[in-house]
């Protein structure tokens, strides 16, 4: 069983890493950096090689763009956004498959759910990304 921090903890605000850190994994030398930015929502940019980037949120899932400007603790913005779908937690291979395939997702905002949505499974999902090997 997997045992999610308190809301707004520090360990809550950081469930997202071990996800993103595989995703930044799965996209392997195409990236130049990443880093999270853990409130309302807890969101992540994987900056790529190509000047674009990829923004994760716990609301919209995975979007792709070039990226325009933002670092830790400053929202990142895209220009040309695609959200790629697949849901708000697609496996970290998936994400990839979304990402090169042009067919998949739209400029049209995705939300799966709310930041708010304090006791919906989605930490515990989040939570599992961390007890996984990297």
């Amino acid at each position: 069983m997997i045992v999610t921090p308190a809301p707004y903890s520090h360990a809550w605000l950081r469930l997202p890493v071990a996800y993103v850190a595989q995703v930044a994994e799965a996209l392997g030398a195409r990236v130049l950096q990443w880093w999270d930015d853990p409130y309302d929502p807890r969101d992540a940019t994987v900056r790529l090689v190509d000047g674009d980037a990829l923004v994760w949120d716990e609301e919209t899932g995975w979007r792709h763009g070039r990226f325009v400007s933002g670092e830790k603790g400053v929202r990142t913005r895209l220009e040309g956004i695609r959200y790629l779908g697949g849901g708000v937690l697609p496996r970290p291979a998936d994400v990839v498959g979304l990402l090169d395939d042009a067919r998949y997702g739209s400029g049209t905002r995705l939300v799966y759910r709310s930041f708010t949505d304090l006791h919906d499974g989605f930490d515990a999902d989040l939570a599992s990304y961390a007890a996984l090997p990297v």
